[in-house]
């Protein structure tokens, strides 16, 4: 059964911070120490959540999937921003996380094109997105996707450790 997709709204918030929180340690255990995946707690990631979506509702937008009633993925999609410039022709996939156990159900690719669709909505031509390095399952699913690497690397703390992610960008 293909998951529903909805716009989150506020009452999503901590639910969703609960599953980006399951998503990153089971996504990045297998190449981040234990450490660098113990904070923020799924409620400190959903106080995150509530706290941005306080000041970027209004030009991002959360989608939310859902299996038999309950949270399964999400996505994050904004304007693209590279050192403080906004790419009028671009947009950014700011977040997909899913639940551990849909990995490889077919949510994500479901969750990537409705990004994708509603990224081409807003006018853009092109879309861009970060991943970590090490995180060789995400880079292998976005490549399958029409995704490269533009060849920007920025560093980004997790806890004790800081890591490379990559910059990726494909056409709409």
């Amino acid at each position: 059964m293909t998951p529903t997709l909805r716009p989150a709204d506020a009452a999503d918030l901590m639910a969703v911070g609960d599953l980006h929180q399951r998503s990153r340690a089971a996504a990045y255990s297998s190449f981040l120490p234990p450490e660098a995946l113990a904070t923020p707690t799924p409620e400190g990631m959903g106080r995150y959540w509530v706290e941005r979506w306080s000041y970027e509702r209004d030009d991002h937008l959360m989608t939310v999937a859902e299996r038999d009633g309950r949270l399964v993925g999400f996505t994050y999609v904004g304007p693209d921003e590279l050192d403080g410039v906004v790419d009028p022709d671009a947009a950014m996939l700011r977040a997909i996380h899913l639940d551990p156990a849909e990995r490889g159900r077919g949510t994500g690719r479901v969750l990537m094109h409705d990004a994708l669709h509603t990224m081409r909505s807003w006018g853009r031509s092109r879309a861009t997105l970060w991943v970590l390095a090490g995180n060789t399952h995400a880079r292998r699913f976005y490549e399958r996707g029409g995704w490269a690497p533009a060849g920007t690397v920025r560093d980004e703390s997790f806890g004790p450790v800081t890591v490379p992610q990559l910059r990726y960008v494909r056409p709409l």
